[in-house]
């Protein structure tokens, strides 16, 4: 969130810089010893005003819930309060809530059902799921009216999943006395309005979420108190057929289009291939070395379905030699098997919905990013996941195909981001604002789209190869390494980096790597008789263009969302400072001119 807080400081670039000393010292108030830094200044903001509704957007990992009871706990003190209500996503969590309340002192019940009706007067309050709030809205603003009462919003983005649920939270919570908001991701893939949310319109228009506190990863990780992540990225080669029975092949990380990408992307996590068993193989290594530091070190594999989720299963478990930890939403023993995993030592857990956001298993440090989902929003619940820190030098690592969409996500990770409730009229759903030049970039790029055999739901669809190829690491804004064959020390250069370092170490002994690894590329290259290096073959130039456009308005959305400025007014001042056409008539060099400039500007900000 970049929105200046009416409430004081509470957009620092660190937490630490505005504190009154009396904070962190308030140890009755909640689940720890002591609150961080920001936590401590989201309650001072609080209390300035104490307002009757507080939007909190923290970073995933950062301590929502010790906030949230700490405030709880002082408006009971202040009596301004008499009961609590805490409305969260899933069955599961209602768990996860009244265990941490009862550890600061406050009594919830997560068994309450709508036929109840009431609960005991022994419980402060109780924990409900959005899902039964909306079934009986009516009883939930009974409750609500008879006390004064905190109502507490967990991921209040899910407020807006159903026209149906925002109507009854409404109901149910209109008559609240007071109204925490909380939020991992402040924004919506849609632009169904969050209840008890204020909106505003930016300069173009465009209504915007408004946070009265936010913390976002790039200041929790400048604190220490998120992991940073590595991302794993693997490309490889695919090859499926169509209903007409028509071979298709196409490399992941190409530049192909849409349709191809889609097509391959789901080649590749189909179990039956070896991309899925190569990637699995490695992020097990991965997992090992990590261990070797942190004994009781998890990985989670992320699934597409349920059918996937099980296959993935079995190859992890030939692969690792111990059981796996299957995780599948409608299962009812899904809470117990996550509780379970999070207390035992088992290195693997695979799971299709159930820890998307706010299930708390702080051991998690390798994921393998195995599902075709890919918004904004779920890429970010999925990464919150592993980035619980627990000690100095933790790094998440993060295995990734090759798939443009999810690189972009992963290279804006630490980009706060709002919640826009309005859409530009632009023909390919873009939330930017339209301009001529992303128009031409778009056209330039534009290749012939494949037949209608391609169409996931047209034709009957069956994988018949797919081959994993390790691509890059990419921290801290920057990639390193080359393509490079499963198995082979030249991967295990990267997934066989020590599991405790420190940030700047990462990425001194990934730059090393890169180095070593460059250096015997160029021996292999060398005439065994004269000494002499072979030059490498050059790409065609239709895919270096394609890549530097992509590259260049990937960049300038970066910017865009850091200056609060239009695509088409950045990529003028790019043209008037670096000379050149529009995009789509710019050479290679031309191209390059302008992301070298917006990489140097990205690094200062």
């Amino acid at each position: 969130m970049n929105t200046p807080s009416v409430f004081g400081p509470a957009q620092g670039t660190s937490a630490a810089e505005h504190l009154s000393p009396s904070f962190p010292e308030r140890a009755a108030w909640g689940t720890a010893g002591k609150l961080r830094a920001w936590q401590a200044e989201a309650l001072e903001a609080y209390f300035v005003h104490e307002p009757r509704d507080f939007l909190a957007a923290a970073t995933p990992g950062a301590g929502k819930t010790t906030f949230a009871l700490r405030l709880a706990a002082e408006l009971r003190s202040r009596r301004t309060i008499d009961r609590i209500t805490v409305v969260a996503p899933t069955e599961h969590l209602k768990n996860q809530w009244a265990d941490a309340a009862a550890r600061a002192g406050i009594r919830l019940d997560p068994m309450f059902k709508n036929a109840d009706r009431s609960y005991g007067s022994h419980y402060h309050g109780v924990v409900v799921t959005y899902a039964q709030v909306a079934a009986r809205a009516a009883l939930h603003k009974q409750l609500t009216e008879s006390s004064r009462t905190l109502v507490i919003l967990d991921e209040i983005h899910h407020g807006g999943d159903a026209l149906s649920w925002g109507d009854a939270i409404r109901e149910a919570f209109g008559p609240a006395t007071r109204r925490l908001s909380l939020t991992g991701t402040p924004f919506r893939s849609d632009t169904s309005p969050i209840p008890f949310v204020s909106y505003l319109p930016d300069k173009h228009g465009i209504r915007m979420s408004q946070s009265d506190y936010a913390y976002g990863y790039g200041r929790a990780l400048a604190d220490g108190v998120v992991r940073p992540v590595m991302f794993m990225v693997y490309a490889g080669h695919m090859k499926w057929r169509t209903r007409a029975g028509d071979e298709m092949e196409a490399k992941l990380g190409e530049g192909n289009t849409k349709d191809i990408t889609s097509q391959a992307w789901r080649t590749a996590l189909e179990p039956s291939g070896h991309w899925i068993p190569s990637v699995l193989r490695a992020a097990n290594s991965r997992l090992t070395e990590v261990r070797h530091g942190i004994p009781d070190a998890g990985g989670l594999v992320i699934a597409t379905d349920q059918t996937t989720a099980r296959a993935y299963a079995v190859i992890l478990e030939d692969i690792c030699g111990e059981p796996v930890t299957i995780v599948l939403s409608d299962e009812k023993e899904a809470s117990d098997r996550i509780d379970e995993f999070s207390k035992n030592t088992r290195r693997w857990m695979v799971a299709v919905r159930m820890v998307s956001e706010g299930v708390d298993v702080p051991r998690l440090a390798v994921g393998v990013y195995a599902t075709s989902a890919a918004t904004p929003l779920y890429f970010a619940q999925a990464i919150g996941r592993f980035v619980r820190a627990r000690r100095r030098g933790e790094t998440a690592s993060i295995f990734l195909p090759n798939v443009p969409g999810l690189l972009s996500l992963a290279n804006t990770l630490e980009l706060e981001r709002d919640h826009a409730l309005d859409r530009s009229n632009r023909e390919d759903g873009d939330d930017g604002m339209y301009n001529p030049e992303d128009a031409m970039v778009a056209a330039a790029n534009k290749e012939d789209k494949a037949s209608d055999d391609l169409g996931l739901d047209d034709f009957t669809w069956q994988a018949l190869d797919s081959q994993a190829t390790f691509d890059m690491v990419m921290f801290d804004g920057d990639e390193f390494g080359e393509l490079a064959e499963p198995g082979t020390d030249e991967e295990f250069d990267f997934i066989g980096i020590p599991g405790l370092l420190e940030p700047e170490q990462v990425s001194e002994l990934l730059r090393q790597r890169q180095s070593r690894q460059s250096k015997r590329s160029t021996d292999k290259r060398k005439d065994p008789v004269t000494g002499e290096i072979a030059p490498l073959e050059p790409p065609p130039l239709y895919r270096t263009l394609k890549e530097q456009r992509t590259l260049l308005s990937s960049l300038v959305g970066m910017w865009s969302k850091l200056a609060n400025e239009p695509h088409g007014m950045i990529h003028a001042e790019m043209r008037r400072i670096c000379g050149g056409p529009a995009v789509a008539q710019a050479s290679v060099t031309q191209l390059q001119m302008r992301i070298d400039l917006l990489r140097r500007r990205l690094g200062r900000s």
